[in-house]
């Protein structure tokens, strides 16, 4: 349930933001979510670092970077691909980290069908976007990059979950994803914020919808990361895919085709296959 409430937020976050990528840019809005984020979590959680080992600190700093990468990289993938395609390649990532850390031919069963409706739902899906021909190259590559990132934020927000009491792990590890995505973002917000004609508004806009993305999902897979195998959480996101074509539907009013309705049930399978046959 903590995955399922985490990938709507995620979705119905990201939805929300790209009327935000007009007035702010990509890096500006995406810059603004993380540093709201951060600053509410700093406060609310007031982590130590006194104490820790380097390899405790340098698994956090890494999940920022991840994180950076990640959040960046799939606003850009939304801003130029469908959502349901961005969110389909990105589950690539997921994907790759389920097949690895596979022990078990059934496990392995249930990784290539998410991956076979992956596949459904980015080559023959995407219903009314002409499938996957004629996407923007710029949009596939970030898409890709937060693919990778992905991959590696799900092994270490694991790591940093285990080693640092609620989520000051999560505090200090998106301090970090701020500090990496300022010269990225921090020019181009400052622009869009003096330019507005409501800056405070426009900057509470960012302040919630950075509670959909990241805050409340990234506390909430962080704590169904120390309850799950990295597995079986690997696959149980293959329903990202699902939640955004559902959420692209909802709010950006984009229809199913058959080939997105096959690749749903494929994910949707796999996810329950890899519950029941994974739950600890």
């Amino acid at each position: 349930m903590l995955c399922v409430v985490a990938m709507f937020a995620v979705q119905l976050g990201i939805a929300l933001s790209k009327p935000l990528f007009g007035q702010l840019g990509v890096g500006g809005a995406t810059f603004l979510r993380l540093a709201c984020a951060a600053a509410l979590l700093l406060v609310l959680t007031r982590p130590g670092l006194r104490g820790r080992s380097a390899r405790e600190l340098g698994s956090t700093a890494l999940l920022g970077v991840a994180s950076a990468g990640m959040t960046l990289l799939f606003a850009g993938a939304v801003d130029r691909l469908p959502m349901g395609t961005a969110a389909t390649i990105e589950f690539l990532g997921p994907l790759g980290v389920a097949l690895a850390l596979s022990r078990r031919v059934t496990h392995l069963l249930w990784a290539l069908l998410a991956g076979g409706g992956v596949a459904l739902l980015t080559l023959l899906g995407e219903g009314g976007h002409g499938g996957g021909g004629g996407l923007d190259p710029v949009g596939l590559a970030c898409a890709f990059g937060a693919a990778a990132c992905y991959a590696g934020y799900i092994l270490l927000t694991d790591r940093v979950g285990a080693t640092f009491q609620g989520f000051q792990g999560l505090a200090v590890s998106l301090s970090v994803s701020a500090v990496l995505l300022a010269p990225f973002g921090a020019v181009e917000a400052w622009d869009g914020l003096t330019t507005s004609g409501s800056p405070v508004r426009l900057l509470l806009a960012v302040a919630g919808v950075a509670l959909l993305l990241p805050v409340i999902p990234y506390a909430l897979e962080m704590t169904a990361l120390r309850r799950l195998p990295q597995r079986v959480f690997s696959v149980l996101v293959s329903l990202e895919p699902a939640v955004s074509a559902l959420i692209g539907l909802l709010v950006l009013h984009q229809l199913l085709g058959p080939a997105q309705l096959a690749g749903i049930a494929c994910v949707v399978l796999a996810s329950l296959g890899a519950t029941l046959s994974g739950r600890r």
